[in-house]
C-alpha cells in the first residue's frame, strides 16, 4: 500500500470517528439525553450548554462530512478542538478519575490526528504562495 493510500485511508477512518461520535453527541445535546444532561451537571456546567452545544457539533460534523468549505472545516475543527480539550481540562480540574479524563484525551487525539492527515482538498490555501513580494 502507497503511502499516500495508508494517509487517505487514515484520515477517513480518524475523520468517521469524529463524525459519529459528534453527531450522536450532538443529537443528544439537542434532545438532553439524561446521561448528557448528568454529565455537564457533574462538571459544573449549566444544562441549557447542551442546548448551545448540540447544534455546533451537527453543523460541525455536516462541514467536516461535505468536500469544499475549507474555512469552514478550519471553523469546525478549532471548535472540536475547545470541546474536546475543554472537556478534558474540565474533568481533570474537577478531580475525576482516568476513566473519565482519559476518553477526552483520546477524542482529542483524534482529532488532531484527522487535522494532520487531512488532504490538500481540504486545507486552506498556503498564505504565503498569495503574498506579494515586497523586496522588488
Amino acid at each position: 500500500m502507497t503511502a499516500s493510500k495508508s494517509k487517505t485511508i487514515g484520515y477517513w477512518l480518524l475523520t468517521g470517528l469524529v463524525v459519529v461520535t459528534q453527531g450522536a453527541s450532538g443529537f443528544a445535546d439537542l434532545i438532553q439525553a439524561q446521561p448528557m444532561l448528568d454529565g455537564v451537571t457533574a462538571l459544573g456546567y449549566p444544562p441549557y450548554i447542551l442546548t448551545i452545544l448540540g447544534p455546533f457539533k451537527i453543523l460541525g460534523v455536516i462541514v467536516l462530512a461535505i468536500p469544499g468549505c475549507r474555512r469552514l472545516k478550519e471553523w469546525a475543527y478549532a471548535g472540536f478542538f475547545f470541546d474536546f480539550s475543554g472537556a478534558f481540562l474540565s474533568h481533570i480540574y474537577n478531580g475525576d478519575t482516568i476513566d473519565l479524563v482519559l476518553p477526552a484525551f483520546i477524542a482529542t487525539l483524534i482529532l488532531l490526528g484527522s487535522y494532520a492527515l487531512r488532504p490538500d482538498s481540504r486545507r486552506l490555501p498556503s498564505l504565503t504562495a498569495n503574498r506579494v513580494s515586497l523586496d522588488a
